[in-house]
């Protein structure tokens, strides 16, 4: 019935987390110290050119295995187990209610045969998984339970690409899933650990923003905006003549002139606050709420100075970046003063590594 692994189950350990986006490859691994407590034990990001991986789909394989060996060089790590996610355009997902205390079996035959009314083509071309949520709020004696589907060519794409680098690929995830389970331990922190908080995570990529609103376990809002960090590459290149690289590099390493703050970073923050503010404006207009509790910020761009500040002014909303090590004890191989500033970049790598713990 699945091609690969689980969308859903938990990978055996030790294992990576190895997000591959449009801009870059991250990996994350996990560990816990005597205490229980969440250990990073090791992270590493590599760059991706413009144009290898476009719209979640790999277009120059060969590169991209190269920038997924080159990342678990710089990580250290001997893991060979990883953890991978496909987009969220490449998976179709459904909650639906089966009858309780069924066998595995019985499971198994009554999600194929439900699955169809979902899935736009044969179940011979997808790869298939479910979880069973647990029961059924709205139906006595019934099971909630979640089913993911996704065309076999998209994971064998990424199975291909991690076998190809050498790793072992256990477990397929979805991306905003994966995040929303790095999120979960952010949310905790917040006042009342967060519960019953409308919260608004936003998750800047290099070309889209998704945005998904959540209270408690359950997704309100999900939405994918065409804004990205590429832009601010875009008008660094504009500004100063650079190539694409160069500023791309010196947007990383802060190596930019001194009008640089006035000209360039000012007016992209005021973009991206009026970004989301527009963006929850169409969960306002669209659904029965008009205010979040929290505005969550991840992504490469997140931890750019003043964008918090930016948006709270926007929206009225608090809002704070979305650092998946909070309150992880950090191992001697880890850069913690390096780290602190790419962190936000690290939300679905570490929700992918934390795979290892939690179903």
């Amino acid at each position: 019935m699945i091609s690969l692994g689980s969308f859903f189950s938990r990978g055996p350990a030790p294992l990576l987390g190895i997000d591959v986006s449009s801009s870059s490859v991250k990996l994350v691994e996990l560990g816990r110290n005597r205490a229980g407590e969440l250990v990073l034990e090791r992270c590493a990001i590599e760059p991706l050119e413009r144009g290898w991986v476009a719209d979640g789909n790999i277009e120059k394989f060969e590169e991209v295995v190269e920038a997924v060996r080159r990342v678990v060089r710089k990580s250290g790590s001997k893991t060979k187990d990883v953890a991978l996610a496909l987009p969220a355009a490449a998976v179709i997902t459904k909650k639906i209610v089966l009858p309780g205390g069924l066998s595995d079996a019985e499971l198994e035959a009554q999600v194929e045969s439900e699955a169809n009314q979902y899935i736009p083509f044969s179940l011979d071309e997808v790869s298939l998984d479910f979880c069973v949520i647990g029961p059924s709020a709205n139906s006595v004696g019934d099971s909630d339970v979640l089913i993911a589907a996704s065309r076999k060519e998209k994971v064998t794409d990424r199975r291909g690409l991690a076998e190809a680098a050498g790793l072992k690929p256990v477990i397929m995830d979805v991306e905003p899933y994966a995040s929303r389970l790095a999120a979960a331990r952010v949310i905790e922190t917040l006042p009342n650990h967060g519960v019953d908080s409308l919260v608004a995570l936003f998750e800047v990529g290099a070309v889209t923003t998704s945005m998904q609103v959540m209270r408690n376990d359950d997704v309100l809002y999900e939405r994918d905006q065409a804004f990205g960090g590429a832009q601010l590459t875009q008008l660094i290149v504009r500004q100063y003549g650079f190539s694409v690289e160069e500023a791309e590099v010196k947007k990383r390493s802060g190596d930019l002139p001194d009008d640089y703050q006035a000209s360039v970073l000012a007016p992209f923050i005021a973009t991206m606050a009026q970004e989301v503010g527009r963006a929850l404006q169409f969960f306002f207009t669209s659904t029965p709420y008009n205010k979040v509790d929290h505005i969550l910020m991840a992504g490469g761009s997140a931890a750019l100075p003043g964008l918090t500040e930016a948006i709270t002014r926007q929206t009225s909303f608090a809002c704070m970046v979305a650092n998946p090590f909070d309150g992880m004890e950090m191992a001697n191989s880890v850069q913690s003063r390096k780290i602190s500033r790419e962190a936000p970049s690290y939300l679905t790598s570490t929700g992918l590594a934390l795979r290892r713990f939690y179903t």
